[in-house]
């Protein structure tokens, strides 16, 4: 396979007339359009001093321009991450030396002049005027001028004109580093993933092979993995505008689309049905109930549904289907690339499509996934569930992750979590069994007279709370566990 950007711009001279990219708001960018617009941001963004990209443009033609455009040049995006403790930022800064910031207009206000009005409203901003006190940055801005734009902020349209020159480009090799993403904490603490070019574009080839993309697809999502390999085939990439999704789905005449499971459900409780268009539809960043994975094949009958498996540092590592979930509670499918299961069953991956290393810290080999499993006789991996969430009791290690999907797949039960509570003197857990109903008619005493046909003897639980939601948390809405176990503890 090409490398991803050179692939994507040769896909774009080959086909400069074809929609490439629809915006929030259904606009168009055609493939020469763009192929021209990531040239001009790689030659401004060569100019200056080297160092890395900071960059906080939302999604859109910019975004992915900007983007494209950075890592033909040879410079590393820095994804800044709003939220975060200013001291948090200014180490991540320290580490990555930025050169360019790429931001919007309006960031550059809500964090300077604005910033107190932002904080009340609960928005905290890196200050990406002066992001490196006593480092020299260069500003690339996206949108009007407004107060808080540093002076001699460079305007997008300016560098999309041709006004920025820049030194020309230099050979770029496969493992130069290309992006820099900080993870959501689920496997530790929040850590910046380093991505090459190399790795990139192996996770794209691996999403690529497993979900056939050709042109005149349109593939709608926000998520980079699954919208890069649109760009490649030559299909076009509908951005979403937070409106409906079926009737975005419907108006873009989408073929593919991206979900995150609960969000998802949410969506089809309200609409059940999606667009006929829909040829395969991709659950990902957090678990599928079964209960979700049956709402969706309902919705679409006719598409091809999958569930992902993959993490921040390797993208994907194995895609199934929702029936093969179905049948076969706890299945995330055979692996895409290497899995070592460790003597207490967690999985190890490697691969192409491996994080280069975490920012500041020694190369990557392999890396933990936090989950714990085996690979059974048909070569698929089985999940048992996250290291971190195993509960003890009596002397036997339970493992939520193993049960939780049978649970949740019980007639009238929408979601199913089990957590442990210790017993602060001996440590012993009691067990607790949290449901959210998918219906009123869910019976506390048919679920509990179910459990020993799906749950093992040494895992049924001491008490049942039903729940009206499952707490969650982070950018992909994941089970809060610590929340949860506040909330039954009371």
């Amino acid at each position: 396979m090409n490398d991803l950007v050179t692939g994507i711009l040769e896909t774009a001279a080959r086909h400069p007339s074809r929609v490439a990219i629809r915006d929030g708001r259904g606009r168009a960018l055609t493939y020469g359009d763009l192929r021209t617009r990531v040239l001009s941001v790689a030659a401004a963004l060569s100019g200056g001093e080297e160092g890395a990209v900071l960059f906080a443009v939302r999604p859109g033609p910019d975004a992915v321009a900007t983007a494209l455009g950075a890592v033909l040049a040879g410079r590393t995006l820095v994804l800044a991450d709003p939220g975060v403790a200013p001291g948090v930022f200014a180490g991540r800064i320290a580490l990555t030396r930025p050169a360019w910031v790429v931001a919007e207009s309006l960031l550059y206000t809500l964090s300077g002049p604005l910033r107190g009005v932002a904080r009340r409203r609960g928005l905290l901003l890196p200050r990406l005027a002066d992001p490196a006190p006593g480092h020299r940055v260069r500003h690339l801005r996206a949108g009007p001028w407004l107060p808080g734009v540093p002076r001699g902020a460079f305007s997008l349209a300016r560098v999309y004109g041709g006004g920025v020159p820049g030194r020309g480009l230099d050979p770029v090799t496969g493992d130069t580093p290309a992006v820099v993403i900080f993870t959501s904490g689920t496997t530790g603490l929040p850590r910046g993933v380093v991505h090459t070019r190399a790795s990139l574009t192996a996770g794209v080839g691996l999403f690529g092979g497993a979900v056939p993309i050709e042109p005149g697809d349109v593939v709608h999502t926000d998520q980079l993995m699954l919208g890069l390999p649109a760009l490649l085939a030559g299909a076009a990439w509908s951005l979403p505008g937070g409106g409906p999704l079926a009737a975005e789905l419907a108006e873009r005449g989408a073929t593919h689309a991206f979900c995150v499971p609960v969000r998802l459900d949410r969506i089809l409780r309200e609409t059940p049905d999606l667009p006929g268009t829909l040829r395969y539809l991709l659950l990902g960043a957090a678990p599928a109930p079964p209960a979700v994975l049956r709402r969706a094949l309902a919705a679409a009958p006719e598409a091809t549904v999958l569930s992902v498996y993959a993490m921040t540092e390797a993208l994907p590592i194995a895609i199934t289907t929702a029936q093969e979930k179905l049948d076969n509670p706890g299945s995330l499918g055979k692996p895409m690339v290497n899995v070592r299961v460790a003597e207490d069953g967690e999985f190890f991956v490697s691969g192409p499509n491996l994080a280069q290393g975490y920012l500041g810290g020694d190369p990557l080999t392999e890396v933990a996934t936090g989950d714990l499993g085996f690979i059974d006789d048909d070569g698929r991996l089985i999940l048992l569930g996250r290291k971190k969430d195993m509960i003890l009791r009596n002397g036997v290690n339970i493992y939520p992750g193993l049960y939780e999907p049978a649970v949740a797949a019980l007639p009238d039960v929408a979601e199913a979590a089990i957590v442990g509570l210790a017993d602060p003197e001996t440590g012993d857990e009691e067990v607790v069994l949290a449901l959210v109903p998918d219906s009123p008619a869910l019976d506390v005493a048919h679920v509990l007279a179910a459990l020993p046909e799906v749950v093992d003897a040494w895992a049924l639980p001491d008490r049942v709370e039903v729940l009206t939601a499952l707490p969650r948390a982070g950018r992909t809405d994941k089970l809060d566990r610590a929340a949860l176990r506040a909330e039954v503890a009371r």
